[in-house]
Formats: structure tokens, C-alpha cells, sequence
């Protein structure tokens, strides 16, 4: 079983569950797990656990993530994006620096309002299968957090543009708001995600590039260990007499184990420099407490 995470490049016309599915006839393992969905027109940075991996999930989708987008002028649809059915075109007449002004003012906390056409639940049922369905039903706005906007290019009636935001954003919602605090309607033609986490587009690979590397037998090049994830923590090493306590996941104290007491996230390693998990210790606390454990 390979164990770690693979950057994926997602292609359009694939599902993020399409890309799970055909990962587990390429790896010949079914414990694999994606960590955010894309919508299937939506292209880019598909990061995808494999086995040990897969308690990794959770993290990652907290992570921030960024998008190149690209949004029309003048036209409303039922999804939000240029799938959908069209509900009203309208004339676009504002200035190029209307647009940025109405971008920016997007920065920051915001609440959101989730699309119908998404996989959010409402009494068990998703939201895109009440959609097809005519129903439309009340949804409660959602925190969200736009870090950074860019405006990369504004060639009226399209506007390209760069976004940093937290996870649980609709990039095509926000596409959506543009459009309405303009006054002319807008929505999503083009999504490409370009980052998640450490996780890049050019460092990406697509189905094709990743099946040529398991037939090659050197699928290993291309996945990032779970231990190299935490590179960036400090570590401490447990002395053999406390093997059982830290495999089992056990609280240790800071003057058990090798190195200077320190706060925050560390990699734990067993006598025999064996990576276990990753442990914390709040400010003033005189022990290490298991995060996730990988053994």
C-alpha cells in the first residue's frame, strides 16, 4: 500500500469522486481519499490521500486555497457558472474601475450564501439533487474569508482575477455577488485552481502522467510522504523505555523525551527514528499531547 499524498491535476469533465475511482485502478489500493471537491468543468490542484494518508484529509481541506477565475459580465445563470440555464442578460456598462472597487470590497469576512447547485446537504438530500429537481429551498449564509482578489486582466465583458480564500468558498458564488452589487449579473466561465496549501499547480500531475509513473514502477517520485507534510515542526525522539507509551498514543512528558520543551506542533519519532505522529504541547503544559497518530 503506498501510503502519502498525490498532487493531482484535475481535467475538466472529471468529478473529484471520478479522479478517487480512477486513482484506485492506477494504484491497485482502495484506501484513497480527496480533500475538497472541484466542480467537474473546474480544473487544477486535486490533492488525494493514499492509504495512512487518508487521516490527513481533515487538514488539508482546512487549508487556504487559491484560483484563477474567470468571470462574465451581463448574464445570470441557475448555477451560478456557464453550465446553467440562462436567467437574465443585461447590458454591462460599468467603468474598469467600478469593477475593481466592487472586487476589493469583497475582501475580508464575509457571509456567504451557498448555490443550489452544490453538494451541501438539507434533510439528508443534496442541494443540486433538489435543484434538478425545480425545488429551491432556504440556505443560511456561511462564514467565509477572502485573504487576497487580484485583478489580473479586465477585458469588459470579462474579468480575470486571482483568489486566496478559506475552504468552504464558492469561488462561483462570489462571481455571482460581483455581478449583482455591479448591477449587471456575472457569472463563472472559467475556474482553475492553482493552490492548496503547500500543494501547486506546476508540481501537479494529470491521470495520464500518473498512470506512466506507476507503470514504470516509480510512483514514489511523485508522492509526499506523510512525515515530509510536517517537515516544517520542530520533532523530539522518545527513549526506548517509552516506545509502548507513544505508539499507544499516550500522553508524554516534556522531560522524557529528547530536546528543549517547545509549543505548538512537533513530529514524534520512536527510539529507533521511526516517524509516529504528531504531537502538541500548549504554552506552559509540562506534557505532549498525540494530534494524529500515523503507526
Amino acid at each position: 500500500m503506498i501510503d502519502g499524498i498525490i498532487n493531482v491535476h484535475k481535467e475538466a469533465g472529471y468529478t473529484s469522486h471520478d479522479v478517487v475511482a480512477k486513482l484506485r485502478g492506477i494504484l491497485r489500493q482502495k484506501k484513497i481519499g480527496h480533500t475538497g471537491t472541484l466542480d467537474p468543468e473546474a480544473t487544477g490542484v486535486l490533492p488525494v490521500c493514499l492509504g495512512k494518508g487518508t487521516r490527513l484529509c481533515d487538514m488539508l481541506t482546512d487549508k487556504e486555497k487559491t484560483y484563477e477565475a474567470e468571470l462574465l459580465l451581463g448574464v445570470e445563470t441557475d448555477t451560478q457558472d456557464m453550465t446553467g440555464r440562462v436567467l437574465c442578460q443585461k447590458e454591462v456598462f460599468c467603468t474598469p474601475q467600478e469593477v475593481e472597487t466592487v472586487v476589493q470590497s469583497f475582501l475580508g469576512e464575509q457571509m456567504q450564501i451557498p448555490p443550489m447547485y452544490s453538494a451541501l446537504k438539507v434533510n439528508g438530500k443534496k442541494l443540486y439533487e433538489l435543484a434538478r429537481e425545480g425545488i429551491e429551498v432556504e440556505r443560511k449564509p456561511r462564514p467565509v474569508h477572502f485573504y487576497e482578489i487580484k485583478i489580473l486582466a479586465i477585458e469588459p465583458p470579462r474579468v480575470k482575477m486571482q483568489v486566496t480564500c478559506s475552504k468552504g468558498t464558492y469561488i462561483r458564488t462570489l462571481c455571482h455577488d460581483i455581478g449583482r452589487k455591479l448591477g449587471c449579473g456575472a457569472a463563472m466561465e472559467r475556474l482553475i485552481r492553482i493552490q492548496v496549501g503547500r500543494f501547486t499547480l506546476a508540481e501537479s500531475h494529470t491521470l495520464e502522467e500518473i498512470q506512466e509513473y506507476a507503470k514504470n514502477g516509480c510512483i514514489s517520485e511523485i508522492v509526499c510522504t506523510v512525515e515530509d507534510m510536517f517537515a516544517e515542526y520542530p520533532s523530539f525522539r522518545c527513549p526506548r523505555r517509552y516506545d509502548k507509551r507513544l505508539l499507544n498514543g499516550n500522553p508524554l512528558d516534556v522531560k522524557s523525551v529528547t530536546g528543549e520543551p517547545v509549543d505548538g506542533w512537533l513530529r514524534a519519532y520512536d527510539s529507533q527514528g521511526a516517524f509516529v505522529g504528531v504531537y502538541a504541547r500548549k504554552e506552559g503544559s509540562h506534557h505532549y499531547y498525540p494530534v494524529k497518530m500515523f503507526r
